[in-house]
């Protein structure tokens, strides 16, 4: 945070050969964003200039900075990572990509771990030319997880008012019934829960479960992880004070409008939840990793290879994500605030009530 009391975003430049870079030009052109936070993009001078000439995007240039301590407020900085002549070609996954995606965030985490960027928005990557032996994760989310050792975190689709979690990540659907155990849900209930103490300011957050079997297995008909698995689960998380509902059939949970009624909904599986939130929320969702230290946000889609350079990608999805990142930092501020000190705001209402 600057002296002017306005957050420095790191933003990950993602896979160079897709949309990210239109994204964070396109978006970064508005010179009203400046007013809210000074951007960090951790990238490629010569990769950005090739986008911005590709997006005849003429009236546009970052500022080039060693370090994020030298970022400059009201404009866009950029930390060029490497200096070396990069091919790129649009619309294809190579390895170079997934190298510097890598080193992106690579530094941006060690950037935030020491302060010197205050949250991150990351671009999409490939999931597969990122792969190396030092990224074997199946997301950002995992690799997150892993770099500041925490076993629960959650991926959080947001838009609005609709959250939906995933209890199982980016796992084979054949494998997901074996991975559900009731201490499972009951963790990635408690994590969904906090976070919408924490960071969505939510006081007693209403949460629904869906099931995993069509009909949420008709007692039993169609399978028995609803009776052996879930509400188990459900069961211990109401014991332990939280407002817990389901399990619920996914197609008539949606259809129905019944999640208008919750703050966050659990989906049991990947898909379960992607395909009702993307057809929802696609070009406006976010994807926010919940149980970190740290915020973590990003646009709610992939590299989109297939418009790469055309100058057809919207940036709502990204422009969304940066804001969800700084309601989000600021909710937590208050939450610890509220927290530590617990006679503050008694304090506080005494004094106006004395007035």
């Amino acid at each position: 945070m600057d002296k002017f009391g306005k957050l420095h975003i790191g933003i990950t430049h993602g896979d160079l050969n897709g949309v990210g870079y239109e994204l964070i030009i396109k978006t970064l052109m508005d010179q009203r964003l400046y007013e809210l936070f000074t951007p960090v993009v951790y990238g490629s001078s010569k990769v950005a200039s090739y986008h911005r000439k590709t997006l005849n995007v003429p009236d546009f240039s970052f500022n080039i900075v060693r370090n994020a301590e030298s970022a400059q407020d009201s404009k866009p900085n950029l930390i060029n990572l490497v200096d070396k002549e990069v091919k790129i070609d649009l619309g294809k996954s190579t390895e170079i990509a997934g190298e510097l995606a890598l080193l992106a965030l690579e530094t941006a985490i060690t950037d935030i771990k020491s302060g010197a960027i205050d949250v991150m928005v990351t671009a999409p990557i490939n999931k597969k030319n990122i792969q190396s032996p030092d990224f074997h994760f199946p997301g950002h989310t995992e690799y997150l997880a892993a770099k500041f050792g925490c076993e629960d975190v959650l991926m959080l689709m947001v838009r609005n008012q609709l959250r939906i979690g995933m209890i199982t990540g980016h796992i084979a659907l054949k494998d997901v019934s074996s991975s559900l155990t009731s201490e499972l849900i009951l963790r990635k209930i408690k994590t969904l829960n906090a976070s919408l103490l924490r960071d969505f300011g939510i006081r007693k957050p209403k949460i629904a479960i869906l099931a995993l079997n069509p009909h949420a297995s008709d007692n039993g008909l169609i399978g028995d992880e609803e009776e052996n698995v879930i509400i188990p689960a459900i069961n211990q998380a109401n014991e332990q004070g939280m407002m817990v509902f389901g399990p619920y059939a996914a197609d008539g949970f949606f259809a129905s409008m019944n999640y208008k009624h919750f703050d966050a909904i659990l989906a049991m599986y990947h898909d379960q939840g992607m395909i009702p939130f993307k057809a929802l929320a696609f070009d406006t969702g976010v994807n926010f990793t919940a149980g970190l230290p740290i915020v973590r946000t990003s646009p709610a889609h992939g590299t989109a290879y297939e418009i790469a350079g055309k100058d057809n990608a919207s940036i709502d999805s990204f422009r969304e994500a940066l804001y969800l990142s700084i309601d989000i930092y600021n909710n937590r501020l208050l939450y610890d605030e509220l927290h530590l000190n617990p006679l503050k705001s008694t304090e506080e209402k005494s004094v106006s009530n004395e007035a």
